[in-house]
C-alpha cells in the first residue's frame, strides 16, 4: 500500500551556559636548613591546550540554510525516507535535533534532543548529516560558532 507524507521544519535558537578554560602556574618555595629561601615558578601543564572556540547560542545573524527555509524544506523533502516502522504505526510528530555551525558553515556534533523512536530519530540525524554547508552565524559581521536546535516534523498520511 502506497502511503504519502508531508514534511515541515523550522529553526529554534537554544539557550544554555558555557564554561571557559583557564591555565594556572604553581609557585614552589623551598627553605634550606640555614633559613635562606628560594622560589621558583613551574607551569601546571607542560603544554597548554589550544583555547576552545567560543560557542554562541544566539548571534546578530543566525546561521541559515542555503536557500533559506524554502530551500531547507525542499532539501529535506527530496532526501527523506520515511521509516517503515513509523508508517506501520502511523507515527507522526517532531524530532528535535541540535548541532553547531562553525565559521565556515560546517555542521558539528548533530544529536537528538527529543525524539519519537521507530526510526524517525535516526532518519532525522541522517538528514542533518547529509546537509550542505550552511551560511554561518555572525556577530558584528564576523563569523562565529553557533549552536542551533532544529525541529523536524514528520507527518504520515
Amino acid at each position: 500500500m502506497l502511503r504519502y507524507f508531508t514534511l515541515a521544519c523550522g529553526l529554534v535558537a537554544a539557550a544554555a551556559g558555557q564554561a571557559g578554560a583557564q591555565t594556572a602556574s604553581v609557585a614552589i618555595v623551598a627553605q634550606t636548613d640555614s633559613g635562606a629561601s628560594r622560589s621558583t615558578t613551574a607551569p601546571a601543564a607542560a603544554a597548554p591546550a589550544p583555547a576552545a572556540p567560543t560557542v554562541y547560542f544566539t548571534a546578530d545573524e543566525m546561521p541559515t540554510f542555503p536557500g533559506g527555509d524554502a530551500g531547507l524544506v525542499k532539501f529535506l523533502s527530496s532526501k527523506l525516507n520515511y521509516p517503515a516502522a513509523a508508517l506501520d504505526r502511523n507515527l507522526s510528530g517532531k524530532v528535535y535535533l541540535t548541532f553547531t555551525v562553525d565559521p565556515e558553515g560546517h555542521l558539528h556534533d548533530p544529536r537528538v534532543v527529543r525524539g519519537l523512536g521507530s526510526g524517525l530519530d535516526e532518519e532525522a540525524l541522517r538528514l542533518v548529516r547529509l546537509m550542505p554547508w550552511w551560511n554561518p552565524g555572525k556577530i558584528h559581521g564576523q563569523p562565529v560558532w553557533v549552536t542551533m536546535t532544529m525541529p523536524i516534523t514528520f507527518r504520515a498520511l
